[in-house]
């Protein structure tokens, strides 16, 4: 079993550390002007001319199965949909606000869709809430707000009420967590401190302002095993390092303890739909990026921005389709896999990375950089058992201690282990080197 104990969490994060791999879906308002998630706050835009896009919305060619299937085929076990961004828009059926999607065009509960779609595949089912709301009449106007450069924006600001914008969200959580069947993930965005050379009543918002005890104990008693993030500032399931790729496992400031934790990315470099983005990353990088994280003990939550018409663009069923050709045939060095043991982690050849069963039994090479003929192991002699490459169960012949393949004639080295490769790499981006352990 692997030596490797994190942090107890309130919540069941068992399923979550087994599954790994999770796709995110930014979806909202911001998908028809099609120029970041955070455009109303970017452009500062009011809210009459932001209405516009209330007035108009209608993704026509929304069909949450067909992400559903995408989602399934690339190997994504769970999902998280924002039910409601920053802009304070409703895709689901609230009786706390007239500002959701069953009063636009669109005229449907997009959420109770998604809900359905992807619990017919078999895929655990999140929710994203933002606890920002620059909609909401009660949000106090502060540094990030798009009302933020008016004139008599502490004027605008005096009347709202924190609490009574802390009681919106609550309602709004219970509707989510009572009215949509289990729930497995709940994932709040998020807490923000002040920023220098603002007046104080723009400051930041965090734990206090969200009232977030009271949020996470209502959560909790509608979904006991529900896995929360920690973006509320009261620290509870899982860690979410954000457009970021981790080079250790993340620790507990205060105790050192080994933390829960989900890195949650983008195919290109915004979250919403961003017509004009031409950041996209690689099919490599986003296998590696996947191999990556799990090979740190954490998960992978990569996110896609559906179009203002409610489909994903080539560009994300492209990236999803690159997901689906390596797990097709890999997944089994990602599901229930984690870092692997120190002492063979310290034995990891540069231009690899090592997964690790979490019953010890297999470990698991990512040949990020394929080498030429041989793979030299150094003290891996005696350790092995039998070796293949994963993608097709093809026997990989090794030689120990002594090895003939030097060119000044056979090498004599106690710890080494060398692995015969074929010259040229298999059709696969990251080829991986299923090794059965001793």
């Amino acid at each position: 079993m692997s030596s490797y104990v994190t942090r107890k969490t309130p919540g069941d994060t068992t399923w979550f550390r087994h599954d790994r791999f999770g796709m995110f879906i930014h979806f909202g308002l911001y998908s028809m002007p099609a120029r970041h998630e955070w455009i109303k706050s970017f452009e500062e835009i009011p809210e009459e001319k932001y209405d516009l896009y209330f007035r108009h919305f209608d993704p026509d060619l929304y069909d949450p199965r067909e992400w559903a299937r995408q989602a399934k085929a690339a190997g994504m076990k769970y999902a998280v949909m924002t039910t409601k961004h920053h802009e304070g828009f409703c895709l689901f059926d609230s009786q706390y606000t007239d500002y959701k999607s069953t009063n636009t065009p669109a005229g449907r509960d997009l959420i109770r869709e998604y809900v359905d779609a992807f619990r017919a595949e078999g895929i655990r089912i999140g929710f994203y809430y933002s606890l920002i709301d620059w909609h909401h009449p009660d949000f106090p106007i502060d540094h990030l707000h798009p009302r933020r450069s008016d004139p008599d924006a502490f004027e605008q600001s005096k009347g709202r009420d924190m609490h009574r914008y802390a009681e919106y969200m609550r309602n709004q959580v219970r509707e989510l967590l009572t009215n949509y069947g289990k729930i497995d993930v709940l994932w709040f965005d998020y807490s923000y401190d002040a920023q220098p050379g603002f007046p104080e009543w723009m400051r930041g918002k965090g734990k206090d302002d969200w009232e977030a005890d009271k949020l996470i104990a209502l959560a909790r008693s509608l979904q006991p095993g529900i896995v929360i993030d920690n973006r509320t500032q009261i620290e509870q399931d899982v860690w979410t390092p954000e457009q970021y790729q981790m080079q250790n496992w993340p620790r507990h400031k205060e105790t050192d303890e080994l933390v829960t934790w989900e890195a949650c990315q983008t195919f290109s470099g915004s979250w919403g739909y961003y017509r004009d983005e031409m950041t996209w990353k690689s099919p490599k990088m986003l296998v590696q990026m996947l191999v990556n994280t799990v090979s740190l003990g954490g998960n992978l939550l990569m996110n896609v921005g559906p179009t203002s018409r409610g489909c994903l663009d080539r560009r994300a069923e492209a990236a999803l389709q690159a997901y689906a050709d390596w797990m097709k045939y890999n997944s089994r060095s990602i599901y229930g896999c984690t870092m692997a043991e120190p002492e063979l982690l310290a034995l990891c050849p540069n231009g690899c990375k090592f997964t690790q069963s979490e019953d010890g039994k297999r470990l698991y090479i990512h040949l990020f950089e394929y080498p030429f003929q041989f793979l030299e192991l150094n003290g891996f002699a005696g350790k092995v058992e039998y070796m293949q490459f994963l993608h097709d169960g093809s026997e990989l012949l090794f030689e120990e201690k002594t090895l003939s393949h030097f060119s000044e004639g056979r090498t004599q080295r106690d710890d080494l282990l060398a692995v015969k490769l074929p010259v040229v790499q298999p059709d696969v981006l990251v080829p991986v080197i299923e090794v059965f352990l001793k």
